[in-house]
């Protein structure tokens, strides 16, 4: 371990002559070699007295060191000798070499001839300049297309608003819902005179040909309908009241015994399954729910002519005039009801056929000719009777049944 180094600092005699400058900067640029600093291992308590200068180094005058001192810089600043790093950093020759000079505000900058000239573009930057950029373009990642590839234009768009939309026309054509055509045509499995349109609410022309991909074709095979004998105390949609939607008796459990279908269930069978029709929370039997758009439209669409049958019973006197209006001639919230066939069953039960389905239909129009319902049983839609069915369990509908 190296002993601390003791160093003595001696008073400045104000009257003395300056000495000469001994820095390691002013003898390198003198030509002369700076001593080597002694190492740790030698070091020795420095003498009271200071080492005397070198005989080989020259002393200036005071006179010369009073003019030098005396010289300003330009812009009245004084100028300062380079550092010895930034001395040793710069080129041999470079511009580092020399004081950098500060223009006074409004000095002009005049270059004679002995100004260094600016570095051609060609020559190559010195160590530590940051480079330009080359001019060649990147190589393209092999993962994506080159810019000035053609990019293939998508289908043009009919914005003719005389012109339906895409889905409605499907719709008319009896090809699916709108809901599944909007469906398909997300999935791309529509094309409209040729070409593929994925785009919702495009409008095509009425005389458009429109093609469905096989693979809607498969979809729409696959989805379902059922047959459920409603029990009283259940609404046919959404939950209200307390009262549970009759969508929670599709149950594996409840699935009539004597199903003559050979369909297997599956909890895929539930999935988009809804209501076609309504029955009131006291009545019951055939409630129909489809994952199949085309079913929904042709028993609950707007032109809907598929007949519903219901046995009704009734408590009341029919006046003489009342059956014929019942049959004909009264009118639901100022609008005229569609003809309807109705007949007695018995001396407290009515048969009655509608092509229409409006909201407490058949009780609103007893109370108008002077009858009160007791109880409201649907025992067909279409060609499709309710049949032995128990109730509250279900069934599909087979692939020979149609409505």
């Amino acid at each position: 371990m190296a002993r601390p180094t003791l160093k003595i600092v001696k008073p400045v005699d104000p009257t003395a002559a300056p000495k000469a400058p001994t820095s390691r900067a002013w003898r390198a640029h003198q030509g002369k070699k700076p001593p080597k600093a002694p190492s740790a291992a030698a070091a020795a308590p420095v003498a009271p007295s200071p080492a005397p200068a070198p005989a080989s180094t020259p002393v200036a005058s005071p006179a010369a060191v009073k003019r030098r001192r005396k010289r300003p810089a330009s812009g009245g600043k004084r100028a300062e000798a380079p550092s010895p790093g930034a001395r040793r950093a710069a080129p041999s020759g470079g511009a580092s070499d020399r004081t950098k000079r500060d223009f006074a505000p409004g000095e002009k900058r005049t270059f004679g001839s002995h100004a260094t000239p600016a570095p051609e573009a060609s020559a190559a930057p010195a160590t530590g300049v940051r480079q330009r950029r080359s001019s060649h373009p990147k190589p393209v990642s092999p993962m994506r297309p080159p810019p000035s590839a053609p990019v293939p234009p998508r289908p043009p768009r009919h914005d003719n608003p005389d012109d339906p939309r895409l889905s409605k026309r499907m719709s008319e054509l009896g090809l699916c819902s709108r809901r599944e055509a909007d469906e398909w045509i997300e999935n791309g499995w529509v094309t409209v005179d040729g070409k593929v349109v994925d785009t919702l609410g495009t409008r095509v022309s009425p005389h458009a040909r429109i093609e469905v991909d096989p693979a809607a074709s498969k979809h729409q095979s696959e989805q379902v309908t059922i047959l459920l004998n409603k029990p009283i105390g259940y609404v046919s949609g959404q939950a209200e009241d307390g009262h549970q939607p009759a969508m929670v008796l599709i149950r594996p459990e409840n699935r009539w015994a004597a199903d003559p279908s050979q369909t297997t269930f599956k909890p895929g069978h539930l999935r988009g399954l809804a209501p076609a029709g309504r029955l009131d929370i006291d009545s019951t039997g055939l409630l129909v729910f489809t994952q199949d758009g085309r079913i929904a439209k042709l028993l609950i669409g707007r032109d809907s002519a598929i007949e519903k049958e219901y046995l009704v019973r009734v408590e009341g006197k029919l006046s003489g005039e009342g059956m014929k209006l019942l049959q004909h001639g009264l009118e639901l919230d100022g609008v005229k009801l569609k003809p309807a066939r109705v007949s007695w069953q018995n001396e407290d039960q009515l048969r009655v056929v509608l092509r229409e389905g409006r909201k407490r239909q058949i009780r609103r129009m007893c109370e108008l000719v002077g009858l009160t319902v007791t109880g409201l049983k649907r025992v067909r839609s279409g060609s499709v009777p309710l049949g032995p069915l128990p109730v509250g369990q279900w069934r599909y509908l087979r692939r020979d049944e149609k409505f």
